[in-house]
Parts: structure tokens; C-alpha cells; sequence
């Protein structure tokens, strides 16, 4: 991948990053990416927790985009870190979500950026196309860091140019969820708590029409976003079941959509808008689903937080249908990042993968915001196993179909297939012509 200078306008940086509300769900209302050891080798040691030989205390500025339960979370991991790593004392500040990746961009083109940051995986390229983060092959050797720890799926998808970017430290895949109650209700639940429903295409439809048929008209069967990024997701999932291509090609020059496998899986969903098993208009399918009037829902595994604070609500979590050939669905990851630094410190290098990888080896914490982490190892302790519905959608991270890493990802998702798609889900549109339309503007997309 060509690397640009970070000199970029304010304005670019604007457009480049406009999107990235979208990336975790945001707020609900919107509408909406390998077995190995318990740890790393050495992490954990009294000679990888130092990130000096010297003895010396290395000071780390860590810049998070959490807030809510993530931040919490994320502050809980910091604070954890600093009390069991003497040598290393790592500052956790907080930017708002929305200016994170325009902020990080500007200061570390000032020779201001932090020690560690955060991306997700979707983002890196951008950030390795404008010279924002390093490789990490070198330090992370010298740090013990051992790649085969982690799931190779989320791996994978922070590799570019087969260099590693960034440390991934989860998934937040799109799931679904159901209401225990009204699944009973409708003779749908199995002895085991789970959905009784055969894992094919006509399986997911008879499950909906059951639904539709056995409980009150009130109720919605299938919770989703009329628009934008939920739609979208389950319509990449299932394009993904196809065996369909990414959008564009290897070369990230071409326009390169399967388009049998794109209107196959766009007429699915649109049918489940035209036979109303998906509520038309809804102005809030999280609180549909939320107050106990709808009977599932596909969204992030962030919403997991917010189901199980809810008094009185008794929900399950699984991975998406197998609707088609095989398992898969959206998904991203955050990853944790070394920006350029204005002058280079190994100490500091080191000691700041020696953190990303620690909190990947303690991703049980991470996980109580519902995210997937990012090692096995992680999915064997009992304190995750202690959490509730996490293991029932933990194996999705080896499923999720990420996007290849092309810096116009971001604009190709919002400008091109949001557009098309919703007028197939609005019924204005056949999915052969939004195809066809989507195929040209993705071409016109990359030639820009």
C-alpha cells in the first residue's frame, strides 16, 4: 500500500473519517471485523512487564474513544495493568468518539500523537495510507509477542502488505438476539433455551412465519433497521454465506461485486420487508425489541450490555442463521495501535506492545461490554465462562467477513451501498438494478 504524507487537510481528514459513528452502532436509534497459549511468550514476566532494562519507569500516553461501558471497561484494564506492571505506567485519556480519528490524525502529524492508541480494523488502512501507525513486526519480537495466540481470523484482518498494524484485542460481530417469552409463547424455544429453527433459507422464513402467525399482530417478528447499517450487515452476511467476493478486487483498483450472489441475497431481505415480518417505519428497533414486542433482532454484540441491564428482560444470543453455504457475518474489531512517533523511544515501543498484548491476554474484562476477544485463551477461563451469553456467539470470530484493507471501504459502504440497498429495502428498487448501479459507482468510487 502507498503511503500519503500526514500533511492532509483539515477537510480531508473530515471526509476520510466522517463515517466511523457507524462502525461500532453508535447509538441504537441510528438506523443504523488460531488456538494458541494462555499468553504470550514472556508477557507477563518480570523482564517483558519492564519496558527497560534499565529499571527505569516508562511512561505511556494511551488515547481510548470509550465511553459507557467501554470506557469503563477500558479504564478497569488500565488501572489493572499499572498495579501488576511496576515499570510501566500507562495514562488513559478519553476523546470524544466522534472527533477520535480526526484528533489522532492532526497531533501525530504535529509530533504530538500518543505512546498507544486505538483503531478499528476497518480503519487501518487509512491510517497506514497517511503514515499515522507503524508496523509492529520488529518490537513485537523483541517483546515476545506471539502472533499464534490470536484468533487468526481478527489477526488477519490488521495484516497489510504482511506487516502487522495493530494488536487485536476483539470482535464486535452482528449477531442475533430473541425474546425467550414470546419465542415459548409461539412453540419456538427448544428444552435447551435455544430457537428452534433449521439453519437454511426456507428454515429462517417458516421460523419468521410461525412467528408471525402465533403471536399477537403487535408483536414484530424480526426487529431491524429500516435503513443504512443494520440492513447493510445482514445483507454483507449473507452475500458472505454465498461465498460472494469483496466489493472490490485483490488490487483494490476494480469494481469486482458477484452480482448473482448480491441479488440473491438482496431479494432474501427484501422479501422480509414486503412480507412484513420486519416492521415497516420503525423508529427505534432496539426499543422494539427493548420493551418485549418484537421476537428478534440482528444487530452488534454491543447491544448485549443493554439487554442485561434491562429489569425483568429475558433474552438469548446467538450467532446470525446459516442462511446459505456456509457461516458468516459483518464484523470489525478494535486493535490497539503504536502511532509514528516524532522521535523514536524502544523502551517505549516495547513497553507499549507489552501493554496492547496484555490486554489482549485479559480480554475477559474487555468482554463484559459484549465484544468477542480476540485470543482463545481468553474463552477457556472461567471468568468468562461465567458470563452469561457470551459463549453462545464467542465461535462467530472466526466467521466474520472483514473487508479488504482498500482506504475507500468506508466511503464504498456509506456512499454506494447504503444508497442502493435502502431503496431495495423501501421496495423502490429491484436488487438487479441496485447491483448494477452499485457495481458502477464502486468503479467510479476507486477511480476518484
Amino acid at each position: 500500500m502507498k503511503k500519503r504524507s500526514i500533511g492532509v487537510t483539515a477537510m480531508t481528514l473530515l471526509l476520510s473519517f466522517s463515517m466511523v459513528l457507524s462502525a461500532c452502532g453508535g447509538n441504537g436509534n441510528s438506523g443504523n471485523k488460531a488456538n494458541g497459549n494462555n499468553n504470550a511468550a514472556g508477557v507477563g514476566s518480570e523482564e517483558s512487564a519492564s519496558g527497560d532494562s534499565s529499571g527505569e519507569k516508562v511512561s505511556l500516553s494511551f488515547w481510548t474513544m470509550f465511553d459507557g461501558g467501554d470506557g469503563a471497561n477500558m479504564q478497569s484494564l488500565v488501572d489493572e495493568f499499572n498495579k501488576t506492571h511496576s515499570d510501566i505506567q500507562v495514562k488513559n485519556t478519553k476523546l470524544a468518539w466522534g472527533e477520535y480519528y480526526t484528533k489522532l490524525i492532526t497531533a501525530v502529524g504535529n509530533g504530538n500523537g500518543p505512546d498507544i492508541g486505538i483503531s478499528h480494523s476497518s480503519r487501518l488502512p487509512d491510517l497506514i495510507n497517511q503514515g499515522v501507525v507503524t508496523d509492529l513486526d520488529t518490537v513485537a519480537t523483541d517483546a515476545g509477542v506471539d502472533w499464534n495466540t490470536f484468533n487468526q481470523n481478527l489477526l488477519d484482518a490488521t495484516v497489510v502488505d504482511g506487516k502487522h498494524y495493530a494488536v487485536p484485542i476483539d470482535t464486535h460481530p452482528f449477531i442475533m438476539y430473541y425474546n425467550v417469552k414470546l419465542l415459548k409463547e409461539a412453540g419456538l424455544l427448544g428444552d435447551d433455551g435455544k430457537p428452534v429453527m433449521e439453519q437454511s433459507a426456507d428454515g429462517f422464513l417458516n421460523f419468521l412465519k410461525t412467528l408471525k402467525e402465533k403471536l399477537p399482530a403487535k408483536v414484530t417478528p424480526f426487529a431491524l433497521a429500516n435503513a443504512n447499517d443494520d440492513p447493510y450487515r445482514l445483507w454483507w452476511a449473507l452475500y458472505s454465506q454465498l461465498g460472494g467476493n469483496d466489493l472490490i478486487s485483490d488490487d483494490l483498483t476494480t469494481a469486482d461485486i458477484d452480482m448473482e450472489k448480491g441479488i440473491q441475497a438482496a431479494d432474501y431481505i427484501q422479501k422480509l420487508f414486503t412480507e412484513g415480518y420486519i416492521k415497516k417505519n420503525d423508529p427505534d428497533f432496539y426499543k422494539n425489541f427493548q420493551s418485549g414486542t418484537a421476537a428478534i433482532m440482528m444487530t452488534g454484540v454491543w447491544a448485549t450490555g443493554t439487554w442485561e441491564s434491562t429489569k425483568d428482560f429475558e433474552f438469548g444470543a446467538m450467532p446470525i442463521p446459516k442462511i446459505y453455504d456456509q457461516e458468516a457475518t459483518w464484523g470489525d474489531s478494535h486493535t490497539i495501535i503504536l502511532p509514528t512517533p516524532k522521535k523514536e523511544d524502544s523502551a517505549k515501543r516495547k513497553a507499549a506492545i507489552t501493554f496492547a498484548n496484555w490486554v489482549a491476554d485479559n480480554g475477559q474484562i474487555w468482554a463484559k461490554a459484549g465484544h468477542i476477544p480476540s485470543k482463545p485463551s481468553v474463552l477457556e477461563k472461567q471468568e468468562f465462562k461465567d458470563m452469561p451469553y457470551r459463549s453462545d456467539y464467542a465461535s462467530v470470530a472466526s466467521t466474520v467477513k472483514f473487508n479488504k484493507p482498500s482506504v475507500k471501504t468506508a466511503q464504498i459502504r456509506d456512499n454506494v451501498s447504503f444508497k442502493f440497498l435502502n431503496e431495495v429495502w423501501a421496495n423502490k428498487m429491484t436488487p438487479a438494478e441496485a447491483m448494477d448501479k452499485m457495481q458502477k459507482d464502486v468503479q467510479k468510487t476507486l477511480d476518484e
